[in-house]
């Protein structure tokens, strides 16, 4: 048996409970950028979508909201996993500090 922790709780584990503990842990943490980059997707389609009524017709959408959302289309191609935790950094109050989710006003 050995000890260990499970939420908080140090709990005592047979060889294969530990074996099936570790195969789920490594397999979190692996997937790790597969759950980051789902967050940016669905991010980046808020922002998209907050943004969608300046493509109607009656609307001149500007050059700089133009550029801005095809930046946020291309973050798959232009940020690799290396720059997840960058992407999704926040600050205190809960908001993104990376520039790319920032709308432009010019």
């Amino acid at each position: 048996m050995s000890k260990t922790i499970v939420n908080g709780v140090e709990r005592d584990m047979t060889a294969e409970e530990q074996a099936v503990f570790d195969a789920r842990q490594t397999a979190w943490a692996n997937d790790k950028p597969n759950r980051q980059l789902k967050r940016i997707k669905s991010e980046r389609l808020e922002r998209l979508k907050a943004t969608d009524w300046m493509s109607n017709s009656d609307v001149t959408m500007p050059d700089y909201i133009k550029t801005w959302r095809q930046s946020l289309r291309d973050i798959p191609a232009n940020y690799n996993s290396s720059k997840y935790d960058e992407l999704l950094a926040k600050d205190d109050k809960g908001i993104y500090t990376h520039s790319i989710w920032t709308q432009p006003t010019e």
